[in-house]
């Protein structure tokens, strides 16, 4: 299980998009009734393909799933499931939303986090089981009155949510400095940094930047360069970096394009490495 916080609507449609695109199954719970099946075409996603449910509480947001996986496992034993759920943070529990007036009582945080928890507990198993994938959207709020430390707070799911989570990532961007714009300084993208705090599966509290269009969604190949001088491939001298193997020179600012020119026999080792 993967938690993210910000950058809520492009993220889980990424995470989609690559698992349609190996011909997993796919399914989004959208409790912010966010979801634009047009927009959704437009960054990759094929709607057709696309189980889509608008649950009214958390507890039938769990429950939903649970279905859905159980029913796909009835005809398909071996195809993997990504399911993404926006977000976790919305959904009301069940006592919050039969309750009969909008008054707020100090026990509704421990009644939603004693929620969280219960359903944590019983869709966990079926994850490995059934080969599933569940993304799952926070956000970041701010506690008042916060003198010292971080003010910052997850907006839901108490202290299960982080013991459940397999990968917990946070993005952090600010949305002044960190605006990417145009030649005629339109916001067309923002950028920023995913910081991993939580990881059961890999390396944890690594960072990697990424960079979002908003026509476009998440670019693949932010951060990469500077993975490839890490790891050794290329190396930068100034404002240049030199292909190891081939000797070519380029400036960041031409990595994209050389890369994905099949043309340009100076990036053929880099094109293996990734895939491309």
């Amino acid at each position: 299980m993967v938690r993210l916080q910000l950058l809520r609507q492009f993220l889980p449609h990424t995470f989609l998009k690559e698992a349609q695109a190996q011909g997993y199954y796919t399914m989004l719970v959208d409790s912010e009734n966010a979801y634009n099946p047009e927009f959704a075409e437009h960054l990759g996603i094929d709607p057709t393909k696309l189980a889509y449910s608008t649950p009214e509480t958390l507890e039938e947001c769990f429950q939903v799933i649970e279905d859905t996986i159980l029913a796909i496992r009835e005809t398909d034993k071996d195809t993997p499931i990504v399911v993404a759920y926006d977000s976790i943070a919305v959904s009301p529990s069940k006592a919050e939303y039969e309750a009969e007036n909008y008054e707020a009582h100090n026990m509704q945080g421990a009644i939603r986090a004693k929620s969280t928890g219960a359903c944590l507990r019983k869709i966990n198993p079926l994850m490995r089981k059934h080969k599933v994938a569940f993304v799952m959207i926070n956000q970041i709020r701010h506690k008042t009155g916060v003198m010292y430390g971080s003010p910052d707070t997850m907006a839901a799911g108490g202290k299960a949510l982080e013991y459940y989570l397999g990968v917990n990532l946070k993005c952090i961007s600010n949305n002044k400095s960190d605006l990417i714009k145009n030649e005629h300084k339109n916001a067309i993208g923002i950028q920023g940094k995913v910081r991993n705090t939580k990881n059961k599966c890999s390396i944890p509290f690594r960072e990697c930047e990424f960079e979002l269009l908003f026509n476009e969604g998440l670019s693949p190949y932010t951060g990469v360069l500077k993975q490839l001088e890490a790891e050794g491939l290329v190396i930068r001298s100034g404002a240049w970096y030199t292909v190891k193997e081939s000797g070519k020179k380029f400036q960041s600012k031409e990595f994209e394009t050389l890369l994905l020119d099949p043309l340009e026999q100076g990036f053929s080792d880099l094109r293996k490495f990734f895939g491309v």
